[in-house]
């Protein structure tokens, strides 16, 4: 047995255990790994750091591979182990048990100074340190990482979840200006917001832009695969990583399940390969079903980044043919001014205005309408913003992207903040003939290429062609005005689930 004393499967079987905080399994970390140039590891100048350690497996894995690499330079082991933990790997944890959890991993003892670790150092923390951060509040929210005050404002001896990492504004002072070639993490994903047990704000954009005022040569992250579409923040975000013509390598989950055994992440992961000196399109890796495809693409080429490469020769296809998006008679999310809360008058009245909401009808005045008034009197079709279901494979591994409620809304009714709404038809026939494209594979298909989350806006829309109304439309009458090949229909539907 050597020093480190390895057992892959003890950090595999932790990996498993928490979906707030998900644990990077071995065999994922030495993927993300096998994409730096492997030289690297056999460099004894070579630094790593993993700024939100957790089980400290990717410090672990550097270890393996550094001291295989070293062997021919430094022949001695002990005095090879004691140069790699010393002078090459180091490590910021995001909590004080994940710092115990990470030095027992790569110094085989919780106390770096302590008689069972496999190198010697003069305090307990050896390179993995783990500082008891505070929240900066400023207007009720952390001025760092937007946490709320009324939920992490915690006693002392309480957990804050504010990571020393990114509640800086000059990471270089945390090593004392020291440089690293490699920065590799498996970043925490959110916070809660104090809302519902669905609300929260993400957090691992924050790590990928701290790591990057380090400059380092290489960078390697997994994050969720929301910001393929921004919302909650993430604009600015999507926006830099879309146009940085240095990622030059992104692996893509479109079911996190595949990455994380038995972890579900609505709309999948990511993890990418940040080179400071490349300059070039991406090598896009999907991976679907064990399945593998691979294209070097720019990630710009849409608003949204397409995740699917199959998908993106598909959509480039349809937009050949005078395109135009079905976004164009999307109405923006909240139609007419109504709130998710709002009901109205139980009972009809005098010029008043049907209210669809989600739990019914009610009845508002006309003057009360502040938003959309050129749709009132139109006939339009209107869905539920959250998908049924989610937006995640279902055991058949297709997708629903189908709304909870979708139907035809008549004149002199308007619908809540629940609704997307869209038409503004002249007629009930061209109303029915769009509900019935709306139910389509093709179109369900093109929006699912537009959305990461569950929820559903105009930007789904931007890949779907707009049409000719005044008749119905069939997926088979679309595959064929499109021209799409039996591989490419059987591709949409191997992923979309017909509409009962």
């Amino acid at each position: 047995m050597n020093k480190l004393g390895y057992n892959p499967d003890v950090l595999s079987c932790l990996a498993n255990l928490s979906n707030d905080e998900v644990f990077t399994p071995p065999q994922l970390a030495n993927q993300m790994l096998d994409m730096l140039p492997q030289e690297l590891f056999r460099s004894p100048d070579t630094r790593f750091l993993d700024p939100c350690c957790k089980s400290g497996v990717f410090l672990r894995e550097i270890a393996r591979r550094l001291i295989a690499g070293l062997a021919d330079q430094i022949p001695d082991l002990q005095e090879r182990i004691d140069h790699i933990l010393h002078h090459q790997l180091y490590g910021i944890a995001i909590t004080r048990l994940t710092s115990l959890m990470s030095r027992r991993s790569l110094y085989c003892s919780k106390d770096a100074d302590g008689k069972y670790s496999i190198s010697h150092f003069d305090d307990p923390d050896g390179h993995i340190r783990y500082r008891d951060i505070r929240h900066t509040w400023q207007n009720g929210k952390c001025a760092y990482c937007g946490a709320s005050k009324e939920v992490y404002d915690r006693a002392a001896d309480l957990e804050s979840h504010a990571y020393e990492f990114i509640h800086t504004d000059n990471p270089k002072k945390l090593f004392k200006n020291m440089t690293f070639d490699v920065i590799i993490g498996n970043p925490p994903y959110q916070l809660s917001d104090g809302g519902n047990a669905a609300s929260a704000i993400p957090l691992y954009h924050l790590f990928v832009e701290q790591a990057k005022k380090l400059q380092p040569k290489y960078l390697i992250m997994i994050i969720p695969a929301r910001w393929y579409a921004g919302g909650r923040g993430l604009e600015s975000f999507r926006e830099t990583m879309l146009n940085d013509s240095r990622i030059k390598h992104l692996t893509d989950y479109a079911d996190s399940s595949e990455c994380f055994p038995g972890v579900n992440i609505a709309g999948g992961v990511c993890y990418f390969l940040w080179d400071n000196s490349y300059n070039g399109d991406c090598e896009v890796r999907n991976i679907t079903k064990g399945n593998e495809l691979t294209i070097k693409r720019s990630l710009s080429e849409y608003q949204v980044f397409v995740r699917s490469n199959l998908a993106i020769n598909l959509i480039r296809k349809i937009q050949t043919k005078d395109f135009k998006s079905l976004s164009c008679i999307v109405y923006s999310s909240n139609p007419f001014g109504f709130r998710t809360y709002v009901r109205g008058e139980k009972r009809e009245f005098p010029n008043s205005t049907k209210l669809i909401t989600s739990e019914g009808v009610g009845y508002v005045k006309r003057q009360e309408i502040s938003k959309c008034q050129e749709a009132i009197d139109k006939y339009n079709v209107i869905l539920t913003r959250a998908m049924s279901g989610g937006n995640k494979p279902g055991t058949d591994g297709k997708y629903q992207i189908i709304p909870a409620t979708m139907r035809v809304m008549l004149p002199n009714e308007i619908c809540a903040e629940t609704y997307i709404c869209i038409g503004a038809m002249d007629s009930k026939r061209e109303a029915l003939n769009l509900h019935s494209y709306l139910s389509t594979m093709f179109v369900r298909f093109l929006m699912l290429q537009a959305m990461t989350g569950i929820m559903i806006n105009k930007d789904a829309f931007q890949f779907v062609p707009l049409q000719d109304f005044t008749r119905p439309w069939t997926d088979e009458e679309l595959y064929a005005k499109y021209g799409l090949t039996d591989e490419e229909i059987q591709f949409i539907e191997s992923m979309i689930r017909p509409m009962e």
